[in-house]
């Protein structure tokens, strides 16, 4: 098959595709309705992760010491509870008041400045239910409740406070970019009912995009934040194109077959730009690190989601308003901006070399980025109640940074011999396990105490302890250590405690009534002890560290604390859990995940535009330009000395690679479209009035997006993202319309030579008798002829098919009356003619039904629509539009 029939298929295929759309243009409505009603329901039933460590690869010590302390251990709920203006006397009596409430299981509290300060006091709470049980969240509001009367700061992890925060933050940031986003359409219309088709397509996208999450199961807080609000400045354009190509080819054709004809123009033209976008998206799924797949998946999802609106829901919503856009135009209030391009034909010499000069000095500064890895030292525009109760304590009492040691259990000794070395460490301030946390009377609750120690500990008989001790020993298989007599065998204090306290509770031991309270007070907190800091085979330490969470010194004292444990227990039965651990984790993953993600994404990219512009140079230079632009946006926090959590960098540089190539791609498919058909100058100006519009509506709708999520969110992970989203896209647009139009007045030759796509020789074609010719045409037909020509020829033609294609034709009887019917010679008739063959065109084209077209009507327009087609093809040649 040859490549003009090819086309004319793809053609057909296209028009028979976007007559179906358009026709069928209710049920695809009532298919939206369906699912917008689904979509509201089924968002209730995603799930949201909150916690970034659990994106770490499984392969880290952070998920391994996780996974392991959720199988070993039993986690109970604690709260910081600091009470303001208030004396000692009274913060203590109010201690004992809470340490009697049920639901709480243990109190510190102690006469220290770590827990009394300037008359205020701080009570670390340990709630007598696991953190996951919703008890745990009912004893936390009751003890709030309980403290109303008082000024009280808490700062706890329990529940979901911070995604409840970050739904409310962004709800009204959702509103917000809406009322912009509805300015901007505004603005940058030509017609006001334009603007409720291109909302209405991107509010059923959206909704879709919240209502299709649950299909991952679990997402992340950062990808249920931003997701809706990235989807709005990344897809809206879509729409945007579509709509102007209705307007285009409404100019001269009826709405219905407009919308026909637009639709299937854009089709491809969407998809190929949307491509550059998703490319950019699917770099992050590359990352070691978790969320970056989640967000990618979840962003890749909500395009493909608006494409379909695009293409399914918008095509009926344009006929359907089309009217209503006919008697709403308005005078178009975006201006024309020639002194862009005149000044880039100016400075087409200079202006690209200093850029290249500029790059150098940015890359450098690029790379002195000051990264961290956790959000100890990052601010945010804005507080929450939380982090405002954090801040509060941490002013009064210091902030605690410590980490978990886990080791295999069942060696109290080492354990104990290993937390002493530790606690020497000037890095360490204190440690706590079973082996070093006093039960009573300076003993440990790991002390191993005979049965007469244990007698007079607790104040009971003597002959009491000795049959407990022998009891202790049968059950616990260990009689075989009583050959020395009772009064050599002894047994740890946690476990003697504990047999007693089961004795007691099956009836076996009767004690009197205040040792009973005495027990079991020792038994709730034993019991709690243990199980956070004894599992079945592991046992687990808490190290509290004077080092702040990340840094430099950390990090390597961390590798110590590997060093000192190695000396008690084998290699690879040790694990270090915390904030310190995770950022550690994060900070080796960073450096691979930055290389992969750029690399992927700049060949994701550059595979598109190659196939996009049929030429090497081309993709080259402009990504250059938009990495250009990545460099500079991220030298800010270099020269500004303010950290950037790792995870913007990575998420907004894939971002800013595939979204904003897209303004390039406008600027850049234009002038190579004009440059040949008029002066370079005049292309450029031509050029840049064209792609102003798009680029100022999508850029800013982008840009805009982002500086609010920076400036309205107290989440530091979406801040850093916001921030560098809306700096990146104010500089890429910046360069791309100042920049990027000389480098291409400057490069233009180097992309022309660089250019694969292959030339069909140009070969005269010659046929004689009935000849249907649609095309631009050099030759001669009884005579020379230059133009196009839309007919039929019965003669001999011999001309050279510079656009669309000339092809013999069967002499049906049909064409012998029609051309038998003009004189040649009579050229008056030869006009009446063809005007009636034109109005008859016309009229048949004007009566066809909107819901009901046969199959043969619908051969017939895509016949008369497939050479405006061929003709819009050949014009738009080497465009690419986003």
């Amino acid at each position: 098959m040859s490549q003009k029939k090819a086309q004319e298929q793809d053609s057909n295929v296209m028009i028979k595709i976007s007559s179906f759309i358009v026709d069928k243009r209710n049920l695809f409505f009532l298919i939206y309705i369906i699912l917008t009603i689904f979509s509201a329901f089924s968002r209730n039933w995603v799930q949201v992760e909150n916690s970034l460590a659990a994106y770490l690869p499984d392969t880290t010590e952070t998920r391994r010491g996780m996974d392991l302390m959720e199988e070993e251990f039993v986690t109970y709920g604690t709260a910081k509870f600091m009470v303001s203006n208030i004396t000692y006397e009274e913060a203590e009596e109010l201690a004992e008041k809470i340490e009697e409430m049920d639901t709480v299981g243990m109190l510190t509290f102690e006469n220290t400045t770590d827990h009394y300060n300037n008359f205020s006091a701080l009570y670390d709470v340990t709630f007598a239910y696991s953190e996951t049980d919703d008890k745990c969240l009912t004893a936390l509001e009751d003890l709030k409740a309980y403290l109303s009367d008082y000024d009280i700061y808490v700062s706890t992890s329990l529940g979901d406070q911070s995604s409840e925060t970050i739904a409310s933050e962004m709800s009204i940031i959702i509103v917000l970019v809406a009322i912009i986003v509805v300015a901007v359409l505004l603005l940058t219309s030509q017609t006001w009912a334009e603007v409720p088709v291109l909302l209405l397509t991107f509010v059923s996208a959206a909704v879709l995009s919240m209502g299709t999450n649950f299909v991952f199961g679990t997402i992340s807080f950062v990808s249920n934040s931003v997701t809706v609000v990235l989807q709005l400045a990344l897809s809206i354009d879509y729409a945007i194109i579509l709509c102007n190509r209705y307007k285009e080819e409404h100019a001269s054709l009826p709405i219905r077959d407009a919308a026909i004809v637009a639709l299937s123009k854009a089709i491809p033209e969407i998809s190929s730009s949307s491509l550059t976008t998703i490319g950019g998206l699917i770099a992050m799924m590359f990352m070691q690190y978790g969320i970056g797949s989640d967000m990618a998946l979840c962003l890749i999802k909500a395009i493909l989601l608006s494409l379909m609106s695009v293409f399914l829901l918008m095509p009926g919503l344009l006929v359907v308003f089309g009217k209503m856009m006919d008697k709403t135009v308005h005078k178009n209030l975006i201006p024309k901006i020639p002194f862009v391009g005149k000044f880039a034909y100016k400075a087409r010499f200079v202006i690209p070399p200093v850029f290249v000069v500029v790059l150098v000095v940015f890359y450098i500064l690029q790379r002195n980025c000051p990264y961290v890895y956790g959000y100890s030292t990052l601010t945010t525009p804005i507080l929450n109640q939380y982090q405002i109760a954090d801040n509060m304590i941490e002013e009064s009492f210091g902030d605690s940074n410590f980490v978990a040691l886990i080791v295999p259990a069942g060696d109290y000794e080492k354990e104990g011999e290993m937390l002493e070395e530790l606690d020497a460490r000037e890095e360490v301030d204190y440690s706590v396990g079973l082996s070093n946390t006093e039960a009573m009377d300076g003993y440990m609750l790991t002390d191993k105490l005979t049965a007469r120690q244990f007698s007079e500990l607790l104040e009971i008989d003597y002959e009491l302890a000795e049959l407990l001790y022998t009891a202790y020993a049968v059950n616990d298989e260990n009689y075989a250590k009583l050959v020395n007599g009772i009064s050599t065998y002894s047994v740890p204090l946690i476990d003697m405690f504990m047999f007693l306290y089961d004795e007691v509770d099956e009836g076996y031991v009767t004690l009197d009534d205040d040792l009973m309270e005495d027990l079991e007070s020792a038994h709730q907190q034993m019991s709690i002890a243990q199980d956070q800091l004894q599992g079945e085979e592991y046992s687990r330490m808490l190290v509290y560290l004077n080092l702040p969470e990340e840094g430099e010194e950390t990090f390597a004292f961390l590798d110590e604390m590997h060093e000192i444990a190695r000396k008690y227990y084998e290699e690879g039965t040790i694990l270090v859990v915390g904030e310190s651990t995770s950022q550690y984790d994060l900070c080796k993953t960073f450096s691979r995940d930055n290389t992969v993600v750029n690399v992927v994404s700049i060949l994701a990219v550059l595979a598109v535009l190659l196939f996009t512009f049929n030429s090497a140079g081309m993709p080259v230079l402009l990504i250059i330009v938009i990495q250009g632009s990545i460099w500079i946006n991220f030298s800010f926090p270099a020269i500004m000395k303010s950290n950037l959590f790792f995870m913007s960098y990575l998420i907004v540089s894939s971002i800013q690679m595939g979204a904003n190539i897209d303004y390039a791609i406008v600027i850049s498919g234009r002038f190579m479209e004009l440059k040949d058909k008029m002066s370079k100058k005049d292309a450029i100006i031509e050029t840049m009035n064209f792609a102003f519009p798009t680029i100022v509506t999508s850029g800013s709708m982008l840009a805009i997006a982002g500086i609010l999520i920076g400036q309205m969110t107290s989440e530091a992970a979406i801040v850093g993202i916001g921030q560098c989203l809306g700096r990146g896209t104010l500089i890429s647009i910046f360069i791309v319309m100042f920049i990027l139009p000389e480098i291409l007045l400057l490069g233009e030759k180097i992309i022309d030579k660089t250019s694969f796509t292959v030339s069909m020789p140009v070969m005269t074609q010659r046929s004689v008798g009935l000849v249907s010719i649609n095309g631009k045409v050099r030759g001669q037909i009884n005579g020379i002829v230059i133009g196009e020509i839309h007919g039929i020829v019965r003669g001999e033609v011999n001309a050279i098919m510079e656009m669309g294609n000339m092809e013999p034709i069967e002499e049906s009887e049909e064409y012998l009356l029609a051309i038998d019917a003009v004189e040649p010679s009579d050229s008056e008739q030869m006009s009446e003619e063809q005007d009636l063959q034109e109005q008859e065109i016309k009229s048949a084209h004007t009566e066809q039904s909107d819901d009901s077209v046969t199959e043969a009507r619908s051969a017939e327009q895509a016949e008369r629509i497939e050479p405006d087609a061929s003709e819009a093809a050949g014009k738009e040649a080497g465009h690419h539009e986003k």
